[in-house]
């Protein structure tokens, strides 16, 4: 399968350890999560997903090991409502962005479970595809083309500033999914 990432991620990915591919799923969930915690934060019997979601968030970045129960916490979410079936195309805003924040999520998860470069580049392609959907719903955005930067710098060596970047960025993004929410249906 063709993937969204840059070929110089996904050459990187190859070529480089499971430290570096811990370090950029770490990145891109990171980027995601206030997809997830700001469109699904305080909803009825939601506490125990978001605290699943966050806590994994944050063991991600430790990328020198693998999160102990990674496997555990892929399981438990597969029993989030994001990634149940439904009957007919998901249609809501913020269904769409929630869901695309947790299979970045379960990707990134396995990834770490297993530093598998596929895993880790089906995490960026998940991370791309919803960017690249925000950008077509959002005149004028940029956020695709800020997600390969960030994909870039994840994996450059060079990471300083990475973990503050993925904050912003992802604020961006909820900031633009709000937006849109009260925009209504175009």
């Amino acid at each position: 399968m063709r993937t969204l990432v840059p070929d110089a991620v996904a050459e990187t990915l190859r070529r480089t350890g499971r430290e570096t591919v811990r370090l950029y799923v770490a990145a891109c969930v990171e980027r995601m999560a206030p997809l997830l915690v700001g469109l699904r934060a305080g909803g009825a019997g939601r506490e125990t997903d978001m605290d699943l979601y966050v806590e994994s968030a944050h063991a991600l970045w430790y990328a020198d090991r693998p999160v102990a129960d990674a496997l555990d916490r892929v399981r438990a979410l597969q029993r989030f409502a994001e990634l149940q079936p439904r009957e007919g195309e998901m249609s809501g805003v913020a269904d769409t962005y929630a869901s695309f924040a947790v299979l970045v999520m379960r990707h990134a998860l396995l990834a770490n479970a297993g530093g598998s470069v596929e895993d880790a580049m089906s995490c960026g392609h998940a991370a791309l595809t919803a960017v690249g959907m925000l950008d077509r719903n959002v005149g004028g955005g940029a956020f695709r083309a800020e997600e390969e930067r960030l994909q870039l710098l994840s994996v450059s060596g060079d990471i300083a500033g990475l973990w503050e970047a993925s904050v912003l960025a992802g604020r961006e993004r909820l900031r633009a999914v709000l937006s849109r929410t009260a925009q209504g249906p175009r």
